[in-house]
């Protein structure tokens, strides 16, 4: 996602054409080739030393990096919806055992509402990170002397100890928020940062209430990564997009973009779009392409791997029933790390119904002005593997972005198979079904229409610079 923000937005061309040098950190084992792909003058391409921060989190004080790093997961404040956040809660109580619910849990539950409740407590959480601060880039810090380190979350991730470092050396911290759902499914910061951009008022909001970001601090400059759709610039010719999956012309296109698997199994809703288009119950002829989750191709926990082989078995039981296969990049980005955006684009685009879980495509596919649905299709009992936290489909609702989702009627939410029968008929019978609600949707969501996101980031990004 960083990568596509940056890499294929305007951001780094303006930021170049103004006479900035960029340094761009990314994943060692894909740096030459993305350094390959992507160069140009003014732009340098390092390491981000993954393997050596792992290792340290791994090996220095682990159960105490752990646990502050859960706190500032969890501990959002009360004034803003912490659905999201109270779910990993639930999550790591059922993925441990009893000595763990006890001795870790649960005081840290209790630590939780403390931190929820009061701001100093959370400021408190942020300088308490410092202290594991490994000085993994001290020689880049040293060579290139930055004025300004950017990272696609405020210290979320493994990008806490670049962050932690460039504070201990007072160099101007900035985060840029690459996803949707990213500012209230995680809270605290996980280093001290002095600037945001995001989306939306919204998302600004979800910043300064929930993670006591000052106001004056937080920019709004839309959504880079999706300039491009705007654009039309990954966007395939339809039939060679059809050919390249197989695709009938003649038939309409319902696609689903599994989403959510962590929590529950995606198997129902693609088992139930299956048997819908191979029969006669949809209001025209269609066929289905399934779009699998990066989490499927994981070996570890192998149910990933065995829904993916499901999902396949599917594509040779029904008529019409195609499955995009992705080419691992390598790394750490797996799968879809960017490389596939006109794939992307183009399935959601040509699709004439695209319906997931809750997951960002239905923003981005509103973009599109695709009609989009949110099927919640349970499996009872979840994953029903000992040890694996499950989650109904149907109680995520009331998640932040999810709830927005719902309140702007952008697109229809089924919970069983007669509802999405209806909710597919219904779309394929009106393509101008709920269109106002999409575009509203989406000018509240992302803000800004018109492709210019990569270049007000970049100006927000210059304007720091300059005032220096």
């Amino acid at each position: 996602m960083a990568l596509i923000y940056f890499l294929q937005s305007d951001v780094i061309p303006e930021l170049l054409a103004a006479g900035v040098q960029v340094v761009l950190l990314t994943d060692d084992e894909i740096l030459e080739r993305i350094a390959a792909q992507f160069a140009r003058s003014g732009l340098t391409f390092e390491g981000l030393r993954l393997k050596k921060a792992n290792a340290y989190f791994q090996k220095v004080d682990n159960r105490r990096q752990w646990l502050l790093a859960y706190l500032r997961r969890v501990s959002g404040s009360w004034r803003i919806n912490n659905e999201a956040q109270t779910s990993h809660i639930w999550e790591v109580w059922a993925e441990n055992s009893w000595r763990f619910r006890l001795g870790v849990w649960l005081p840290a539950a209790l630590m939780t509402l403390g931190l929820r409740s009061s701001r100093a407590a959370r400021q408190q959480l942020v300088k308490a990170q410092m202290r594991f601060t490994p000085g993994i880039y001290t020689d880049l810090f040293e060579k290139y002397q930055p004025d300004l380190v950017i990272a696609s979350t405020p210290g979320w991730r493994i990008d806490r100890y670049l962050l932690r470092e460039a504070a201990q050396r007072s160099v101007e911290r900035m985060t840029v928020i690459v996803g949707w759902d990213n500012p209230s499914s995680y809270a605290v910061t996980g280093a001290p940062v002095d600037w945001a951009t995001c989306w939306s008022q919204v998302q600004k909001d979800e910043l300064v209430y929930g993670s006591d970001w000052p106001a004056e601090r937080v920019n709004i400059a839309g959504i880079p990564s999706y300039d491009g759709y705007f654009r039309k610039t990954w966007l395939m010719p339809r039939e060679d997009y059809f050919r390249l999956h197989g695709l009938d012309p003649a038939r309409k296109l319902i696609s689903y973009a599994c989403s959510f698997v962590h929590f529950a199994p995606n198997y129902p809703n693609v088992e139930a779009l299956a048997r819908l288009v191979s029969s006669d119950a949809l209001a025209e002829p269609s066929q289905l392409l399934v779009r699998l989750h990066p989490s499927h191709f994981q070996d570890k926990p192998r149910i990933f791997a065995e829904e993916r082989e499901k999902i396949h078995a599917l594509e040779q039981k029904y008529p019409h029933v195609h499955i995009v296969r992705p080419v691992a990049l390598g790394g750490s980005l797996g799968y879809y790390g960017g490389e596939d955006m006109d794939e992307k684009s183009s399935m959601m685009a040509y699709s004439n119904v695209l319906v997931t879980v809750y997951s960002t495509m239905l923003v981005e596919t509103a973009v599109h002005d695709t009609p989009v649905v949110a099927a919640v299709l349970d499996t009872p009992g979840g994953w029903n593997v000992p040890g694996k936290f499950s989650l109904s489909l149907k109680e995520i609702g009331n998640w932040p972005t999810h709830q927005r989702f719902r309140a702007a009627r952008a697109g229809r939410v089924v919970q069983d198979e007669t509802g999405l029968r209806a909710a597919l008929n219904a779309y394929l019978s009106d393509p101008q079904l709920d269109a106002a609600e999409r575009k509203a949707f989406i000018e509240k969501e992302i803000t800004f229409t018109d492709a210019s996101a990569g270049k007000r980031t970049a100006e927000f990004i210059l304007k720091v610079l300059n005032a220096k």
